[in-house]
């Protein structure tokens, strides 16, 4: 039960960091948002470590750099793939592959589902496709190459939840003060190389900063999360980010929540429910 509160809470703060970066980079282009996000996500990381503590042993180092690779390389894929789109249809592809690859790799390794679980597992999988799917699904079509990035961008995400997951136990928040460290470099070398096309706007600096920090958030908990529990629910329940955003869109944008996302989250509800029967 604990692990699935935790995993809610990742949902949750996932699902708000990327409605505030959403809307910081809207006001500039998307690296000048990371290039604050992502050291203000590096900072409370740091301030976890006297709380928390943190073991930097070859297993808590080796696989926090892996996760800090594979975030850089999930952002980069995730951003070019909504920028070709149709946003609508390629979310959800994007959300489902990031929980369908961690929840595989935890039944591999032994994890079993009662039968409540074997119920609300494939329940929230639905549930994370409806939340994430916006109107218009059916009359868009995305090319090869839009479907094939988000593929990659939801297996990036996916690869980075797992190697977190596999970490030392003991090793306290080191995982994610490597991981941050290893994906900040990689944003600010990127942002360097691409400077000159970056544009002139000035970056949205509170609203990046908080997405940043929620961000952190996030991973502690998914940290928390799945070494109390099982990888195979959590990252289902994680996957659920989608939520989130849809919410704060509906109440600070007035954005419209579609039947089918209503659906979704009734049905996210439901499977909450079971797996915590589980």
């Amino acid at each position: 039960m604990i692990a699935l509160l935790l995993a809610l809470g990742s949902s949750l703060a996932y699902g708000c960091a990327d409605f505030l970066g959403g809307l910081g980079a809207r006001k500039a282009h998307v690296l000048r948002t990371v290039m604050i996000a992502a050291p203000a996500s590096l900072a409370v990381e740091l301030l976890l470590w006297p709380v928390l503590g943190a073991t930097f042993s070859a297993g808590a180092i080796g696989w926090g750099a892996a996760s800090g690779v594979a975030s850089a390389a999930a952002f980069a894929l995730l951003y070019r793939t909504l920028a070709i789109g149709p946003m609508t249809v390629l979310s959800p592809i994007t959300a489902l592959v990031s929980a369908v690859l961690p929840a595989g790799v935890g039944l591999l390794q032994g994890e079993h589902l009662g039968l409540a679980g074997l119920l609300g597992l494939p329940l929230a999988l639905v549930a994370v496709v409806l939340v994430s799917a916006g109107h218009g699904t059916g009359s868009a079509r995305p090319s090869r190459t839009a479907v094939l990035l988000a593929f990659g961008a939801g297996a990036a995400i996916a690869l980075q939840l797992i190697f977190l997951h596999q970490a030392p136990s003991d090793s306290g928040v080191a995982p994610l003060i490597i991981g941050r460290t290893v994906s900040s470099a990689v944003t600010l070398v990127a942002a360097g190389l691409m400077y000159r096309k970056l544009g002139s706007e000035r970056p949205a600096y509170a609203m990046s900063a908080a997405a940043g920090v929620l961000d952190s958030v996030a991973n502690l908990l998914f940290l928390l999360a799945a070494r109390s529990g099982d990888l195979a629910v959590v990252a289902v329940i994680t996957a659920l980010y989608p939520a989130g955003t849809v919410l704060l869109a509906r109440s600070v944008l007035a954005e419209r929540i579609h039947r089918g996302q209503l659906v979704g989250l009734g049905a996210a509800a439901v499977a909450v429910s079971l797996l915590a029967l589980t």
